[in-house]
């Protein structure tokens, strides 16, 4: 086959394995990164640059594209060269590629691409790197506390190319200490700064110098944020730091732009019309975005339930600039106050959020629901609909459940749509709890807020059946959602969630043979079995210890387009459909039933990197939300210096017990040092540290008494000092204590 840019290619390369496919991207076909590898392994040892050109067979015209090839394999971990300049594969020289982790410490540990053990790098290895960057590093032995210990050979990708930090002023000489404490270098700032940055201002740094063993890194001022201490900078100080898009792309505010305010005429051709069903939102009290609407009625000894989703995909096109901002985006991230959307406001609080009295676009599930909780039929279709009333979980629970309220006469015309909703409700709650899926009790928090923008206190939210009203219907519609898709063999973003891998189950066997009790399912336990075990500890003292045990033991859920199941939930299938306001896997799944309605098939790329992509962003937006959080109680704290609290051990780790307060809900650090004169052993199966000497125990759950020694913003820690402890374990260890002191 004669390909253009390939007559007049020698043998040599044309024995190239990836030829074709070379010739076909490139008129100027280059030996592949294959080949490349091919010959260097057949050599056996380093070739350098002018003799692996003779084995190629590359021409003087090639060389310049050639050497920026050799350069990316580089970049890539796949060659480096050594000392002399000759090429080598890392591979063949024991060298490990990974990613670095920082520790605020100082020292660090590089996580191997390819997995296996984790290799500690010391204080002057890090000199050279930053938190995230991926390097080659060669194993050098071991550390004194007998970890596998590297050394850099070569930083092959810079993850940092800005940070944000606190400016300091040290005889005259600025430099920023970076937010994120997992970076320990101090970055220099470069001189000529206009206007010149004050100490205590939080800034964002470009960096111009990467460090290395011998100077630390450099950075150029680009934004001034303002004070500490200022409201909202906690905020934007997370958004920097985690890299969280905030700002949408000019092409995305244009194409908001053009997009009418109202549904008009053309928007109803192929949709079926639900303007006379009166659908209902019912969401949180603050919540101005609304997904999801729902009805039903009842259909002899079953119910018709239709759950109706905004359509997203109506108005953001695969592939423009609306798209391409909300999958960099991934989801809506909601801090305290405020909300970073998935999708401009014209979008999520307009033309795609079902308000009520207004015709709104939507896909809707309609399914049919047998006495048992079994969908017995379904089907998804287009439609236009208009919502009669933006309700409340809270309004809606008094309507339901409490006489006499002001609710229940405010929302009467509604009541027997309510009621409805409530029984049908009541059988898919049976059918999840005949499933055996897993119901963990947790309890939600609320901050309320001064004029400061800071916390005027903390209180729990309670769960009720009007949550549970909305959940129950949104996962049925979940359901539908991936059996539509998987029927038809279409490619789809599973939520999936694997069972406890073996040691962590292993350990979860042997916390609860303690307390007498086991888990059954033999190896591979199913979610009934962890559905009989929560039943068994729910009426006990110690419920929470056993349930946050049993918590812990589990995976967390991701997006993938390899169906395993969805373990908690006890389903063979599950995918994520109801809030395609603000997830981008709920949109793509939108966009995939539209092709199945419309017999055609939608590919948005690779369906694993998405997946990938999508997960990243959810514990993105986790991570930056729970930071956030941390620094406000921190700042909260910070006036009951001195003060003691009881509340209950949250977490016990090698360093010590965390304990979570009891009325003000936030969690703090008793150090191993305050636990009395001894040397504490860090039982991990067990969730406890013992005492080598005086046998006392500190357990999870366990019920103590603290004093606040400490509140630290900058590194949002929060330092407890032990009083007392508690419970039956706590008496009968500290009676020890003083019997053999």
């Amino acid at each position: 086959m004669k390909t253009k840019g390939s007559p007049g290619l020698s043998k040599v390369r044309r024995a190239d394995p990836r030829f074709e496919e070379e010739a076909a991207r490139y008129e100027q076909p280059l030996p592949s990164r294959e080949y490349v590898l091919q010959k260097l392994t057949e050599q056996g040892m380093p070739v350098e640059f002018d003799q692996l050109v003779a084995l190629l067979d590359v021409t003087l015209p090639e060389f310049e594209a050639f050497r920026r090839r050799l350069g990316a394999m580089q970049r890539d971990g796949q060659l480096m060269q050594n000392r002399l300049g000759a090429f080598l594969i890392p591979d063949k020289a024991g060298l490990i590629r990974g990613r670095v982790e920082g520790h605020p410490d100082g020292y660090g540990f590089l996580a191997p691409d390819e997995g296996g053990p984790d290799l500690f790098l010391g204080p002057q290895e890090m000199d050279k790197v930053l938190h995230g960057d991926r390097v080659l590093a060669r194993a050098s032995g071991t550390d004194r506390r007998g970890r596998p210990e590297g050394k850099i050979v070569e930083v092959l990708e810079r993850a940092n190319k800005r940070l944000v930090g606190r400016i300091y002023d040290e005889r005259g000489v600025l430099f920023v200490i970076p937010e994120d404490r997992r970076i320990s270098q101090d970055v220099m700032v470069a001189r000529g700064a206009r206007p010149k940055p004050k100490a205590g201002q939080v800034v964002v740094v470009e960096l111009v110098e990467q460090p290395s063993r011998h100077a630390p890194p450099v950075g150029r001022v680009v934004e001034t944020l303002g004070d500490y201490l200022d409201p909202g900078l906690e905020i934007e100080i997370a958004l920097r730091k985690f890299d969280l898009p905030f700002e949408f792309s000019r092409s995305t505010v244009r194409e908001a732009g053009r997009l009418p305010d109202a549904v008009g005429e053309a928007d109803l051709r192929g949709r079926e019309d639900l303007r006379g069903v009166p659908l209902v939102t019912i969401d949180g009290e603050t919540a101005k975005d609304f997904d999801d609407a729902v009805w039903c009625e009842p259909e002899g000894k079953g119910f018709r339930l239709i759950v109706a989703i905004a359509d997203v995909s109506h108005y953001v096109k695969a592939g423009g600039a609306l798209d391409r901002d909300a999958m960099a985006r991934g989801n809506s991230v909601y801090f305290p106050r405020r909300v970073i959307p998935m999708l401009p406001e014209k979008l999520s609080n307009g033309l795609c959020s079902l308000n009520p009295d207004v015709d709104r676009l939507a896909m809707a599930c309609d399914m049919h629901i047998g006495a048992t909780g079994a969908i017995r039929r379904y089907r998804f279709y287009p439609a236009v609909m208009h919502s009669r009333a933006r309700l409340t979980y809270t309004e809606v629970a008094e309507a339901l459940y409490e006489p006499g309220s002001a609710a229940r006469t405010r929302l009467a015309g509604l009541a027997p749509q309510l009621r409805d909703l409530d029984a049908v409700y009541r059988v898919l709650a049976k059918a999840r709890a005949k499933r055996g899926a897993i119901d963990f009790e947790t309890v939600e928090t609320l901050m309320e807020f001064d004029d400061r923008g800071k916390i005027a206190r903390i209180l729990p939210t309670e769960r009720n059946d009007a949550h549970r009203i909305v959940e129950e219907c949104m996962l049925a519609a979940n359901v539908c959602a991936s059996d539509v898709l998987r029927q038809h063999e279409h490619p789809a973003l599973y939520r999936i969630h694997e069972g406890p891998t073996s040691s962590k189950l292993a350990n979860l066997r042997e916390f609860f043979r303690e307390f007498g009790m086991s888990l059954g399912g033999g190896d591979e336990p199913h979610a009934s079995d962890y559905a009989k075990l929560l039943e068994k500890v729910r009426d006990r003292p110690d419920k929470q210890l056993l349930q946050t045990v049993m918590l812990r033991s589990l995976q967390q859920a991701v997006y993938s387009p390899e169906n395993v199941g969805h373990f908690g939930l006890a389903y063979e299938a599950y995918t994520h459909f109801t809030s395609p306001i603000r997830r981008y896997p709920d949109l793509l799944i939108h966009r995939a039933i539209k092709s199945v309605l419309a017999n055609s098939r939608y590919e948005p790329g690779d369906w694993a990197a998405i997946g990938l992509h999508c997960s990243k962003t959810e514990r993105r937006a986790d991570e930056a939300t729970r930071e956030v959080e941390s620094w406000l109680k921190c700042f909260y704290m910070q006036d009951h210096v001195g003060e003691e609290f009881a509340g209950s051990v949250s977490a016990v780790v090698p360093f010590g017990i965390f304990v979570a307060l009891d009325d003000v809900y936030i969690e703090g650090l008793v150090h191993v040092s305050e636990l009395g004169s001894d040397y504490f052993h860090f039982e991990e199966a067990r969730h406890q540290l013992v005492g080598e000497r005086t046998g006392a125990r500190y357990r999870l759950a366990d019920r103590v008494r603290v004093q606040l020694v400490r509140v630290d913003l900058e590194s949002k820690k929060i330092d407890f000092r032990l009083v007392q402890q508690g419970g039956p374990r706590g008496r009968e260890a500290q009676g020890r204590t003083q019997r053999r002191g």
